[in-house]
C-alpha cells in the first residue's frame, strides 16, 4: 500500500526532503537529497481539486457545474491553493492604493484627489 509523502515533520512542523528512492522491481536504491514539488505540499482535496480545474482548461464556470459549487467557492478554493503552494495574492485594492500613493508622491495628484480615490 502506498502512502502520501509526508511534506512537513511531525515533530517540528519543517519541510521534509525525501532522501532514499528505491525500485521494487529490479532493487535499485538511490540515496540523495531529493526536492518535491510544490504540489506535493496540497492536501489530498485540493489536489482533487486542482485536477478538475485542469481538465476544465480553468473555465471555473465548468469547475462549478464540475463540482456543484458557487463561483465564490471555487475562487475561495483557488486562493486557498495559491496561498498554499505560497505565493501571495494581492488584493486589486492593494495594487490601486500603491498606485495612488506613487502618484501623490510623484506630484500627479493633490492630497485631496488621493482621498478621493482611496474612497472609492
Amino acid at each position: 500500500m502506498a502512502y502520501k509523502v509526508i511534506t512537513n515533520c511531525p515533530v517540528c512542523n519543517n519541510t521534509m526532503k525525501i532522501t532514499k528512492l528505491h525500485c521494487f522491481h529490479c532493487q535499485t536504491t538511490i540515496e540523495n537529497e531529493f526536492e518535491l514539488s510544490k504540489l506535493a505540499s496540497l492536501s489530498k482535496e485540493q489536489l482533487e481539486f486542482v485536477e478538475v480545474f485542469l481538465t476544465c482548461r480553468g473555465n471555473i464556470k465548468e469547475v462549478e457545474k464540475e463540482l456543484g459549487i458557487s463561483y465564490p467557492t471555487v475562487r475561495g478554493k483557488l486562493s486557498d491553493i495559491i496561498a498554499s503552494l505560497g505565493y501571495e495574492q494581492k488584493k486589486k485594492n492593494e495594487v490601486e492604493e500603491k498606485k495612488i500613493v506613487t502618484m501623490l508622491e510623484n506630484g500627479e495628484i493633490t492630497p485631496e484627489e488621493a482621498i478621493k480615490l482611496l474612497k472609492e
